[in-house]
C-alpha cells in the first residue's frame, strides 16, 4: 500500500539518514551506552548534516520541512537500537528548540538557536521535580523577581542532557499562590553560578546523560523570561501535544524494528526439524504484534498530519503515547520470547530494547497521568486549549 504521507523527497532522506547513523553513530554506541557520555563530535557532525533545523525556520540556519521529516528523524533514529542516544538527540531538537522557538524573545533566538541547529550548543528542558513527577502544576522550584534579575531555587529531575547540556529551559513558579497561573519559563546558561548537575544510573537509555539539578540562587537576567510572566503552564501543556507524539512514533517505530530483528531470527532458527517462523503458536503471535504495530503507526500517522496542519491534538498525541507504548512493551516482550535464552543475552539487541522500551510508558507522562488526562476530555468534557500567543 502507498503510503500517502511519504514523498520521494522524505524517503530520499530516510536513505541518507539511515546510512549516515550506521557509518557515523552505529560504531560508537555500545561504548556510549557503557559510557553514559556521547561524544561532542557527533552532535556537530548531526548538525552539519541539518537534522536539528528539520522544523526550525531557516532564518537562524534550520530547513523549516514539513513534520514529517521529523517523523523519519525519529523513526530511524530507534533503529540503532539505542534509547538514550535517539532521547539525547530528540530531547533537543524538539524539547529544548521547542520551547526556544515558541516563546524565546528575537534576543534569545539570536543567541542560542544557531548554535543549537549546527550542533555546538546542546539544550535540556527541565521540567520534572522530584516531588512532582508528572504533577507539573505541584512544583516547587521558585524564581523571585530582584531588580533586574530572577533569583532560582529549587530542583529537577530525569532531565535528558541534564549534565552536559550547555543551556537549560527552566520552569519555575513566579507567583507561588497562583498555582499552575504563576508558573513561568526560562533559558539559563549552564555555567550560571549556583548550577549544580548529578548523572543518574538507569536501567535502560543508559547513552543518554539524565541529570538531577539543583538551583541554588541562581540569578537569571530578566531578558531570559521566555513568552510572558507566569504563563508557562499554557506553554507546557502545549508542547506538551508534541513530546507524547514524538514518543508515540517512537513506539511504533522500537516495536516495527523489533519484529523485523524477530523475524529474521525465526527465519534462521530451527527447532524439531524446522525453522521456528513455521510453528502455528509463533505465526499466530507474530500477526497479532504486525496488527497492533500497524494500527497505532497509522494513527500516529495521521495524528503528525492533524498536527502539521496547525490542528491543536492534546487528545489525540496523549492517546498515541498511552496505546504505542503500551504496545511496543507487549511486542517487544513478546520478540524477547521468540529468542529464547538468547534474547536474555546482552549480545543480542533484544536486551537493551527490553530496558529501552520500558521508560515509554513513564517518561514525558507517565500512562496513569495520561488516562486521566483523555477520561476528562472524553467523560467531563474538559476542553484544553493552546496558549495565546
Amino acid at each position: 500500500m502507498k503510503n500517502i504521507y511519504f514523498s520521494e523527497e522524505h524517503e530520499l532522506f530516510r536513505e541518507s539518514l539511515r546510512g549516515f547513523l550506521q557509518k557515523e553513530v552505529v560504531p560508537n554506541i555500545d561504548t556510549w551506552e557503557e559510557t553514559g557520555t556521547i561524544d561532542r563530535s557527533i552532535w556537530t557532525k548531526m548538525g552539519d548534516m541539518g537534522y536539528f533545523g528539520l522544523a526550525s525556520p531557516e532564518e537562524y540556519g534550520g530547513l523549516d520541512l514539513d513534520i514529517f521529516y521529523t517523523v523519519i528523524f525519529l523513526e530511524e533514529l530507534q533503529r540503532i537500537n539505542s534509547g538514550g542516544f535517539a532521547a539525547a538527540m530528540w530531547a533537543h531538537a524538539y524539547l529544548a528548540m521547542t520551547h526556544l522557538k515558541a516563546e524565546g524573545t528575537s534576543a534569545i533566538k539570536e543567541k542560542y538557536l544557531p548554535g543549537s541547529i549546527s550542533g555546538e550548543l546542546i539544550g535540556c528542558l527541565c521540567i520534572t521535580e522530584p516531588f512532582g513527577g508528572s504533577d507539573v502544576a505541584g512544583m516547587r522550584s521558585t524564581a523571585v523577581r530582584s531588580g533586574e534579575h530572577y533569583i532560582l531555587n529549587g530542583s529537577k529531575t530525569f532531565i535528558t542532557n541534564g549534565v552536559y547540556s550547555d543551556y537549560l529551559i527552566v520552569a519555575a513558579k513566579t507567583d507561588p499562590e497562583k498555582g499552575n497561573k504563576g508558573l513561568s519559563i526560562f533559558i539559563v546558561d549552564r555555567d550560571t553560578p549556583g548550577i549544580s548537575a548529578t548523572k543518574l544510573d538507569k536501567l535502560g537509555w543508559r547513552a543518554s546523560d539524565t541529570g538531577e539539578i539543583a538551583f541554588t540562587d541562581v540569578k537569571i537576567p530578566i531578558d531570559n523570561l521566555m513568552g510572558e510572566e507566569n504563563k508557562g503552564f499554557s506553554y507546557i501543556m502545549q508542547h506538551f501535544a508534541l513530546e507524547r507524539l514524538i514518543m508515540g512514533v517512537n513506539a511504533h517505530a522500537r516495536a516495527e524494528y523489533a519484529l523485523e530483528y524477530t523475524l529474521g531470527y525465526m527465519a534462521e532458527r530451527t527447532a524439531f526439524g524446522k525453522t521456528i517462523d513455521k510453528f502455528q503458536a509463533l505465526r499466530h503471535t507474530v500477526a497479532e504484534m504486525a496488527s497492533e504495530i500497524e494500527m497505532v503507526k497509522s494513527f500516529n500517522y495521521s495524528i503528525a498530519n492533524n498536527l502539521n496542519s496547525g490542528d491543536y491534538v492534546v487528545k489525540e498525541a496523549s492517546m498515541s503515547k498511552l496505546l504505542s507504548t503500551k504496545i511496543a512493551d507487549e511486542v517487544i516482550y513478546k520478540c524477547l520470547q521468540m529468542l529464547g535464552g538468547y534474547g536474555y543475552m546482552e549480545d543480542y539487541p533484544l536486551a537493551r530494547m527490553f530496558r529501552d522500551s520500558r521508560l515509554g510508558p513513564i517518561g514525558g507522562g507517565t500512562s496513569e497521568i495520561l488516562k486521566e488526562i483523555i477520561a476528562k476530555m472524553v467523560i467531563d468534557k474538559k476542553e484544553y486549549k493552546p496558549a495565546a500567543n
